[in-house]
């Protein structure tokens, strides 16, 4: 069995998305990783902790899961508008089972290789299956995306499907079985989210206020509200519905997949109506608007404000 600097040399420090490169001065190898950063640019940094049973099944296939945890986590770079640059991983391992990382670190350079992101290094050790992931990325000066500046008379848009993740988990925990056409989008969005990178760069000067559905629509467009000290109000009848997922959860429960499943991944974010027509974005739509008050509203093709049956994930 490799010991820990084996197994960093041989599945990790070998791997194209770790050669220095494209703000990667220095990588694996030293006490610190090196990144050099233009000048008139400001470094964004975003941590996440995936465990075992929790955000993933275990056990399941190490390409898939390589894929899906670094596609996650550069997740948050594109909510800020930023460029990636690098990445460090921290992974605790109940054995060093070599052709189980040959498939995880396969995963993770073809996410790499998509997102143009480097591995710079992290830490090793013998647990439970737990992955904790640092992205960095770099963004012009005073032109990060935060959550903290949506106004009253702005809309509220999402980046793309939504529900098809949440769908998809009764189909990866085996607990659901249906036609391999209906099957495919529904579980490469669970396996293999990809990060609106282009999406938050076209925002950069355009939105007042973006996040990542991560925890459920309802739950992160909560999170806006809250920074922003407005209200968002939600029509239901303009939340996307993918007929993959209705055809797979009927309609109540793609309804609940969209506004409360999480795992999306897509961008949710605000902006005038005046600088909604810049956008090269195909998959956006307008699914409500913000005014004063507070809080998460939903409302039904007449108008009248709804209660769901729950708002998204918690994790205590």
């Amino acid at each position: 069995m490799p010991g820990e600097f084996e197994l960093i040399r041989r599945h990790f420090a070998s791997a194209r998305c770790a050669q220095p490169g494209d703000g990667l001065a220095l990588g694996i190898g030293d006490d610190c990783a090196l990144l050099a950063l233009p000048a008139g640019e400001q470094l964004v940094v975003s941590t996440d902790t995936l465990v075992a049973g929790r955000h993933f099944p275990d056990p399941c296939d190490p390409f898939l899961l390589g894929q899906r945890a670094l596609a996650v986590s550069v997740s948050d770079l594109a909510a800020m508008g930023a460029e990636p640059v690098a990445f460090t991983l921290a992974i605790s391992l109940p054995e060093a089972d070599s052709c189980w990382l040959d498939g995880f670190v396969r995963g993770l350079e073809q996410m790499a290789r998509r997102c143009a992101i480097r591995l710079a290094g992290g830490d090793t050790t013998r647990g439970p299956l737990t992955l904790t992931l640092t992205v960095l990325g770099r963004v012009p000066s005073g032109q990060a995306l935060t959550r903290s500046g949506a106004r009253p008379g702005e809309l509220l848009c999402v980046g793309g499907p939504l529900g098809l993740a949440a769908g998809a988990l009764p189909l990866v925990l085996g607990q659901q079985q249906v036609a391999a056409h209906l099957a495919r989008p529904l579980l490469e969005q669970y396996w293999t989210p990809m990060p609106q990178l282009d999406l938050g760069r076209q925002l950069r000067g355009r939105a007042s206020a973006v996040l990542d559905v991560s925890d459920g629509l309802l739950a992160d467009c909560g999170h806006l509200a809250r920074a922003s000290g407005v209200a968002l109000w939600i029509d239901r009848e303009r939340l996307p519905l993918s007929p993959g997922l209705l055809a797979v959860a009927g309609r109540a429960q793609a309804m609940d997949c969209i506004l409360s499943g999480g795992d999306d991944y897509v961008l949710a974010f605000t902006l005038p109506e005046t600088a909604l027509a810049g956008l090269d974005a195909p998959g956006v739509r307008v699914i409500g608007r913000v005014t004063g008050g507070h809080g998460v509203h939903l409302l039904d093709g007449q108008g009248q404000e709804v209660t769901p049956l729950r708002r998204g994930y918690v994790h205590f």
